[in-house]
């Protein structure tokens, strides 16, 4: 895929989901999963319209014929949204979907209400940014579901990877990666990979709340940490019990703290 233009990405390959009434929350997943990493919260509906939908290359969206960035993904969302007569809504995004949602408000200030950004990052480490590009090729070789068994220890505590039987959330992980498009996958690993949105965080209005994993990585909580003083009036929380896919893993806490701040 080196060396392709990059172009925009067509809004009219992306299906909205959406259940509930209320105010709209817009939820963006991380990469490899689809629109059901949410499901966990869909006792939310009762307050609000949850409103998700699978990224490029993933659950039922088509894989696209070209590279793509952070940039591209935000502007989709945009168009999506407008398309779906969304003027304003608040945004939920773990991962790739928190990037996504930084991008977004920076961006569009006026269709973002408050901002929710979930075990994400603005910028990878350098180690980490080059090591996107090694799981792209793995991925395009192997499959996305190849990259399961280093994947579900930096996603999930080791105590809830030793629960028997299998949890739920593990299992539509390992369910999803499965059906994940290698080439999806992988074009999404380049995105991150070149991802930069540390001049973003100053442009971001919306009030916002920052969540992670209190086990995560360190880079990860560092990453929080510069997100909650760099973005101007922002709160930051740690998920106890959790790493890196801290909805799965601790749904109930994550509802109770969205319904709070939301």
């Amino acid at each position: 895929m080196k060396g392709q233009a990059i172009r925009p990405l067509d809004p009219d390959s992306i299906r909205l989901h959406r259940v509930g009434s209320g105010p709209p929350l817009v939820m963006l997943h991380c990469l490899g999963m689809s629109h059901h990493l949410w499901d966990c919260l869909g006792g939310l509906a009762d307050r609000f319209e949850l409103v998700s939908y699978d990224l490029p290359g993933h659950g039922e969206t088509p894989v696209p014929d070209t590279p793509y960035g952070i940039e591209e993904l935000s502007h989709q969302l945009a168009a999506v949204l407008r398309r779906n007569g969304i003027g304003r809504t608040h945004v939920i995004g773990i991962s790739l979907g928190g990037l996504i949602a930084q991008h977004f408000a920076a961006t569009e200030p006026a269709m973002v209400d408050r901002l929710v950004l979930c075990d994400t990052t603005p910028r990878y480490t350098e180690d980490a940014r080059a090591n996107w590009a090694v799981r792209a090729e793995a991925a395009r070789r192997n499959g996305a579901a190849s990259l399961l068994p280093v994947i579900e220890k930096i996603w999930f505590t080791a105590g809830f990877l030793a629960l028997d039987p299998v949890p739920p959330a593990l299992r539509l992980v390992r369910e999803t990666f499965a059906a994940c498009p290698g080439e999806g996958y992988a074009l999404a690993c380049e995105a991150l990979g070149s991802a930069d949105l540390l001049d973003l965080a100053e442009e971001i209005h919306a009030r916002t709340l920052v969540l992670c994993g209190a086990e995560e990585s360190l880079a990860f909580r560092d990453a929080a940490d510069w997100l909650a003083q760099n973005i101007a009036g922002a709160k930051l929380a740690m998920v106890p019990n959790a790493a890196h896919a801290s909805v799965l893993e601790q749904p109930r806490w994550m509802e109770a703290v969205l319904r709070d701040f939301l």
